[in-house]
């Protein structure tokens, strides 16, 4: 690593071409999109990310070249890409990089689509913008460690420069200029967990901001505008204000070589990612020894402190999405129905049996998942049954983690459910866009994807 490692990331950024990057990754970057556009759509009619469309017709054009998916209307890209990464986050299904604790797809997809969509860029050249996207963004979430996250949403900070490489990759910036979109990107970059303590809508508005901030940073680099050299790990920069254990060395680890989009997770449950390590635990509990929801006395989820710190305040959740972040609800959804999907949240999640389960639940600190974190998220559970018996369950790699990944059946499904979930798009629609996703590199122009 040179002394300089965010000049070196810059440099990849910028110089990635299509050929340099392997079949099954650019096959990945293509499944990592079905599975966005279902998320996306999900996020239709939420109360949140209908506020933040309404300030993009208020404040944007009339029209535009780039698509919003949820109301199938134009705006500009840095509108278009804000709604789009708005409605990303709402379902609590888009995917996540365990290492570096970040949703990438949420912050990357959004603004990369809007601007291939303006300036006519081929499908190549999306995939190549959308893995330099995940390249960046997982290894700036990776520098800034454990100690950022506890404090921060890495999906807001790392986030914002993960959108402004796409962007800038999309519009052919030099080294140089990728790194003052840099700049400009982490000194915007910005989002605080404290959200979660009042069921805030702050959550749509991270991921609104760090792709529309970002997008912005790559378009004031293209005119020549300036960002600070060493805003990674500057004295002053991001490493230096918002994390004690920030590594340098994580922004260039394997740049090239080591494919940290291949390492992203596809999320199963319809729930923070935290809880879902324990509830495969618990439905394997479940499933094993033929439990009923009456049969559960009291669950024990030994869990890192990451969970902790995310899932701790959320005691009494008082919406859909505030239930998201609570282990009770989500182990008492799968005790009750066997799964934790959305439309068992928006129907149960203060159901009185889901409820009597949830304040059944603890989590306690476990040595081993804690020193796993975050490159494994261990489920570990102990369930003691109202007859007396004590019984456990482990899960290694939870559902949609690399090695236990989706197939692209079990992808397309998923994007099924979620786009017809707010009448996004129907069966025929998705099923659509499924095939056109997976031959995007023969794509002349990046069009609408309905």
């Amino acid at each position: 690593m040179s002394d300089h490692p965010s000049k070196d990331l810059a440099a990849f950024a910028a110089g990635l071409q299509f050929e340099d990057i392997p079949a099954p990754v650019l096959r990945r970057t293509e499944d990592l999109l079905l599975d966005w556009f279902g998320s996306v759509l999900a996020g239709k009619g939420s109360r949140a990310v209908e506020s933040i469309a309404t300030l993009a017709r208020t404040m944007g054009p009339a029209d535009g070249a780039s698509e919003v998916l949820i109301s199938r209307t134009r705006s500009s890209p840095l509108f278009a890409a804000m709604v789009n990464a708005a409605a990303s986050h709402v379902a609590e299904q888009d995917d996540v990089h365990n290492g570096s604790v970040f949703h990438p797809a949420a912050v990357v997809f959004p603004p990369a689509l809007a601007v291939a969509q303006a300036i006519g860029a081929s499908g190549k050249d999306l995939l190549v913008a959308s893995v330099v996207g995940y390249e960046v963004g997982i290894r700036v979430g990776e520098f800034l460690g454990r100690s950022h996250y506890r404090i921060f949403h890495t999906t807001a900070t790392a986030g914002t420069v993960a959108a402004a490489a796409a962007v800038g990759r999309l519009l052919g910036l030099d080294a140089a200029r990728m790194l003052h979109a840099f700049g400009s990107a982490g000194t915007q970059a910005a989002g605080l967990w404290e959200f979660l303590r009042d069921a805030a809508d702050s959550k749509q508005l991270h991921t609104a901001k760090a792709a529309s901030d970002g997008l912005l940073s790559a378009y004031l680099a293209q005119d020549g505008f300036t960002g600070a050299q060493r805003i990674l790990e500057g004295k002053q920069g991001m490493g230096a204000g918002m994390s004690t254990d920030a590594n340098p060395a994580k922004l260039t680890d394997g740049l090239g070589t080591r494919w940290t989009l291949a390492e992203t997770s596809f999320k199963y449950h319809a729930s923070c990612r935290h809880t879902h390590p324990a509830a495969d635990a618990l439905q394997q509990v479940v499933r094993t020894h033929g439990l009923k929801l009456a049969d559960i006395a009291q669950v024990t989820t030994h869990v890192h402190q990451g969970a902790i710190d995310v899932l701790g305040p959320v005691t009494d959740p008082r919406t859909v999405h505030q239930s998201k972040f609570s282990m009770g609800t989500v182990l008492g959804l799968i005790g009750a129905f066997d799964r934790a999907g959305l439309a068992e949240f928006d129907a149960h999640f203060r159901s009185p049996d889901v409820v009597a389960l949830r304040d059944k639940v603890t989590m306690v600190l476990d040595p081993e998942v804690d020193g796993a974190y975050p490159q494994r998220w261990i489920g570990k559970v102990t369930v003691r049954t109202t007859d007396g018996r004590t019984l456990h369950g482990r899960v290694d790699e939870p559902k949609g983690d690399p090695g236990n990944t989706l197939s692209r059946a079990e992808i397309e499904t998923k994007a099924l459910q979620l786009s017809a979930y707010a009448n996004g798009a129907t069966p025929d629609e998705t099923r659509g866009v499924a095939e056109r996703v997976w031959r995007m590199a023969e794509w002349p122009r990046v069009t609408n994807l309905l």
